[in-house]
C-alpha cells in the first residue's frame, strides 16, 4: 500500500493548507469526483434498502447534547460553545441527536417501523494537532450516518442488513476488512452507567455476529459511550488499523428524547436506535481506497474512467466526438492528443485511468476503437458504441472488473 498523503497530493485529489488549518483539508477536482461518486454510491444503496435521507444542521445548542449525554460523556471531543446572545451553540460531534428530534417531531405508529433515516452529514471533533493526519484524522468530518427507530423484535434483521450492505460496499469499492469486532465498555466513567441495558444491547449485537458466521473478537474500552457496537477494522499499509463502518444499538438515546411509538395496543412504546455507518467518514474512506488501490480505483469510481489517445492531429475531430459520446453516457472521458506529447508518453500519463482509446487513422474511418485496459490488455478494435456500452455496463453495476466476455446470443 502507498501512503495516502503523499500519492493523494500527488495525484491532485486533495492537499492541505496552514491558512484553513490543521485537520481541515480540501478536495481538488478529481478528489471531488472520488468524493461526489463515492457518496452517490451510498446515498443509492440506501435509498434501495429502504433508507429516507434528512438534512440537518451542523450546529446545536448547548442543551441538545446536554439531553443526549454527548455533553457528560464527550465534551473532550467537543468544540467550546459559541456564545449567541444568550445561547451557547456548538458544533456538533454527532448527527444522532439530530435524527432523534427528527423523529420525535411527528407521531409514529408501529405500522410505520422500521424506520430508517440517513444522512451524508458534516460533524466536528476537537482532534489534538498530534494526531491529525491527512484524511484519516480530521476535525470537520463528512460521515455517511444512519439511524434506525424501530422494535425490539426489529432490532437483529436491522443490524443483520446493516452488515450485509457493508459487505456489499467493501465488495464494489475492492476492500477487506482487517477484522470484526465487537466494542465493549471498560473500566471508566466515560460510559452511561445503566447496566441492564448494556446487558441487553450486548446480547442482541453477540446474536447478530454470531448468526452472521463472521469472525470477531470482542475488545473492551471501545463501545461508545452509551452502547456497544460493531466495528468494521481496516489496516493501511503498516498494519495500523483505524475503525470504518459501525453498527450500534442504542437504548440510552430514545430514554433520553423520550422518543415513542403508538403498538397496536394503542398504548405508547420506546423504540430502539440502531446506529449504522456503511462507509464511516467519506475522507477515512477515501484514504483507505487511495491506499489500498495506489490510486488506481475501481473504474465505476475512477476520476477519469476513459482517456481519448488520437495518434495524430488528423483523428483529433473523431477522438472529440468520442469523448462527447462518452459524456452523453455519463462517463468520465477526457482528450490527450498530441499536443501533450508522444503516444507513449500520453499512455504512461495515463496509466491510472482504467481505459484508454487509442484511435488511428483505421479507427476513426471504421467508427472503431482500439482498447488498451489499465491491466496491460490490449484489446481488438470495436465498433464505438459496442465497446462504449459493455464499459459503461461495467460502470453501472459498479463492477471491480475491467472487462467481461461478450454475452453469447443464447445468453448461456
Amino acid at each position: 500500500m502507498s501512503d495516502h498523503r503523499k500519492l493523494g497530493r500527488e495525484l491532485g485529489l486533495f492537499d492541505t493548507d496552514p491558512l484553513i488549518g490543521a485537520g481541515l483539508p480540501y478536495w481538488l477536482p478529481d478528489g471531488a469526483t472520488v468524493r461526489h461518486t463515492l457518496e452517490e454510491y451510498i446515498r443509492d444503496a440506501e435509498r434501495r434498502a429502504g433508507y429516507r435521507h434528512v438534512y440537518s444542521p451542523v450546529l446545536g445548542k448547548r442543551e441538545l447534547y446536554e439531553l443526549s449525554g454527548h455533553w457528560s460523556h464527550y465534551s473532550d471531543d467537543m468544540f467550546p460553545p459559541m456564545e449567541l446572545g444568550a445561547e451557547q451553540v456548538v458544533l456538533r460531534p454527532s448527527l444522532c441527536p439530530h435524527h432523534a428530534v427528527i423523529y420525535r417531531s411527528r407521531g409514529h405508529s408501529y405500522r410505520e417501523l422500521p424506520l430508517r433515516m440517513a444522512e451524508l452529514g458534516g460533524m466536528y471533533r476537537s482532534e489534538l494537532s498530534g494526531v491529525l493526519g491527512g484524511l484519516t484524522r480530521v476535525r470537520a468530518i463528512q460521515l455517511n450516518d444512519a439511524h434506525i427507530f424501530c422494535t425490539l423484535d426489529q432490532v437483529a434483521d436491522e443490524a443483520g442488513a446493516a452488515l450485509e450492505m457493508i459487505r456489499r460496499a467493501y465488495e464494489a469499492l475492492g476492500m477487506t476488512p482487517a477484522r470484526y469486532r465487537l466494542s465493549l465498555p471498560g473500566p471508566g466513567g466515560k460510559y452511561v452507567a445503566a447496566p441492564e441495558m448494556w446487558r441487553r444491547s450486548t446480547a442482541l449485537l453477540t446474536d447478530v455476529l454470531d448468526g452472521s458466521g463472521l469472525p470477531y473478537e470482542a475488545v473492551e474500552g471501545e463501545a461508545a459511550f452509551y452502547g456497544p457496537k460493531i466495528d468494521v477494522q481496516v489496516a493501511d499499509g503498516a498494519g495500523r488499523e483505524s475503525t470504518l463502518s459501525t453498527v450500534q444499538v442504542d437504548f440510552h438515546q430514545p430514554e433520553q428524547f423520550d422518543l415513542h411509538y403508538i403498538g397496536p395496543d394503542g398504548a405508547r412504546h420506546r423504540p430502539v436506535m440502531v446506529h449504522r455507518s456503511i462507509i464511516g467518514s467519506v475522507e477515512r474512506a477515501v484514504a483507505h481506497l487511495i491506499e489500498e488501490h495506489g490510486g488506481a480505483f475501481p473504474a465505476w469510481l475512477a476520476p477519469t474512467q476513459l482517456v481519448v489517445l488520437p495518434i495524430s492531429e488528423a483523428e483529433l475531430p473523431h477522438a472529440e466526438a468520442l469523448v462527447r459520446r462518452c459524456v452523453d453516457l455519463g462517463l468520465r472521458a477526457e482528450l490527450a492528443g498530441p499536443e501533450r506529447g508522444s503516444l507513449g508518453a500520453r499512455i504512461r500519463e495515463a496509466r491510472l485511468v482504467p481505459y484508454q482509446a487509442v484511435v488511428g487513422a483505421r479507427e476513426a474511418g471504421d467508427d472503431r476503437v482500439a482498447l488498451r485496459l489499465r491491466d496491460g490488455r490490449r484489446l481488438d478494435p470495436l465498433p464505438v458504441g459496442e465497446a462504449l456500452s459493455r464499459i459503461n455496463a461495467l460502470v453501472k453495476a459498479h463492477s471491480n472488473e475491467l472487462w467481461a466476455p461478450r454475452p453469447s446470443p443464447s445468453g448461456d
